[in-house]
């Protein structure tokens, strides 16, 4: 019998056993997005630390996803140059994993895909400002193993909250 599982209701746990994701913990995976990086102009650390404290601000009170975008996302992929060619983005966008038995079917939606065809650069699932980021970790994954095909190595998963 095939179980269907929303992105937003899987467990890391049930990711990992169904698809066979492991951890990539070596810090020379994906070397050449840490080399030769450009230094942060004084303007763009200053437009940085302008976002920091509004989210700061914000997140006295209880924000919701669509704030959280509006106040973080937005000026951090204007700051990355997302909004610019070659990247294009798409919002709200349709996904469908399945297991090679068939056994899982994930369904959900992506809040945010950078993407620059056919490679998918970057996938963000945005959360409530007082949520952990931690249960957004396997949906998120879920998300990426969809666009694992664009990538010649394994994906992995970094984590971070101010």
């Amino acid at each position: 019998m095939v179980q269907v599982i929303q992105g937003k209701d899987i467990t890391l746990v049930q990711f990992i056993d169904e698809f066979g994701l492991h951890l990539a913990d070596d810090e020379l995976f994906f070397s050449e997005w840490q080399q030769d990086l450009p230094e942060l102009s004084d303007l763009e650390k200053q437009s940085l630390n302008e976002v920091k404290i509004e989210y700061l601000h914000l997140s006295k009170y209880p924000i919701l996803e669509p704030v959280v975008k509006m106040v973080v996302l937005s000026p951090l992929l204007r700051l990355a140059g997302f909004y610019q060619p070659p990247f294009y983005i798409a919002s709200e966008q349709e996904v469908r994993i399945s297991s090679e038995d068939e056994g899982m079917i994930i369904r959900g939606r992506i809040d945010i895909l950078v993407f620059h065809p056919p490679l998918w650069v970057l996938v963000i699932e945005a959360k409530r400002a007082d949520y952990s980021l931690v249960p957004a970790i396997p949906q998120a994954l879920a998300y990426i193993y969809v666009g694992r095909c664009n990538f010649g190595k394994t994906c992995f998963w970094v984590c971070h909250q101010w």
